[in-house]
């Protein structure tokens, strides 16, 4: 009996949080995970060591830089062959209230956010898209916010950049699928994340905290749970589909 190929998948941001948590999983699961990060090697490197199986690497590049995705992905294709499974996790969140930040600040917040959370994921699927439809399908999970549905006040071009990738996907799931490549979307709301630490942790802990029914924010592994779900095991009738995962701690109609 021939044994079937193991799937490959490149999680980008992947180096902490949500998006080891996701690498993790999909490791675990059998697959051959690409690591990217963009600068803490460290991280990385640990994040690797975590995984169960072989055969991973790491990757760097800048999600904000169109020119170091295209590397990125040329340099997985390369180790890895096909890739079987994206996951669009990088991203950024800039604290730039529109009332308190001065309009060079304004401005570069709003190029950096976009640059990473949307323009990143997209020039990323872009290419994995023709790629897999090539290959006769794939699987692109992309993690946006509940941010996207409900804005963000301190940080609008983090919410508008959210919004923007739950478009993308749902765009690119009408597109794809009929070349076999499913597209689907996740909206966390806060995570116990290094990026998220300073908020539920500071401050505003007691009202962040207050938002959420469960009395906690989520973990990164119940993220990824949902993420694993997408990337290997949701039916291809849920192609489209964006999932809140934020314990009801904001409801959409």
């Amino acid at each position: 009996m021939t044994t079937p190929p193991r799937l490959t998948a490149l999680v980008t941001g992947a180096s902490r949080g949500i998006g080891r948590a996701i690498a993790e999983q999909l490791a675990d699961r059998g697959c051959r995970v690409a690591i990217h990060f963009q600068k803490n090697r460290a991280a990385a490197e640990a994040a690797l060591a975590a995984l169960p199986g072989a055969g991973h690497a790491l990757f760097a590049a800048d999600m904000a830089n169109a020119s170091d995705i295209a590397r990125l992905w040329a340099e997985v294709t390369a180790a890895f062959g096909h890739i079987n499974v994206v996951v669009n996790n990088a991203g950024t969140y800039t604290y730039h209230a529109p009332l308190t930040t001065d309009y060079a600040a304004w401005q570069a917040a709003w190029q950096q956010t976009l640059a990473t959370n949307l323009f990143g994921p997209a020039n990323l699927s872009h290419l994995a898209a023709n790629a897999m439809a090539a290959a006769g399908g794939g699987r692109i999970v992309n993690i946006s916010s509940r941010g996207a549905f409900r804005g963000e006040p301190n940080a609008p071009a983090y919410g508008a950049s959210k919004a923007g990738l739950n478009s993308l996907s749902q765009s690119l799931a009408q597109n794809l699928a009929p070349q076999g490549v499913y597209v689907y979307c996740l909206a966390p709301g806060w995570v116990e994340t290094d990026m998220a630490a300073e908020f539920i942790h500071g401050p505003r802990a007691a009202e962040i905290l207050a938002q959420h029914p469960l009395g906690r924010v989520a973990r990164p592994e119940e993220i990824a749970r949902a993420a694993v779900f997408c990337a290997l095991d949701a039916p291809a009738t849920m192609t489209g589909c964006i999932i809140d995962v934020n314990g009801a701690s904001y409801l959409r109609t």
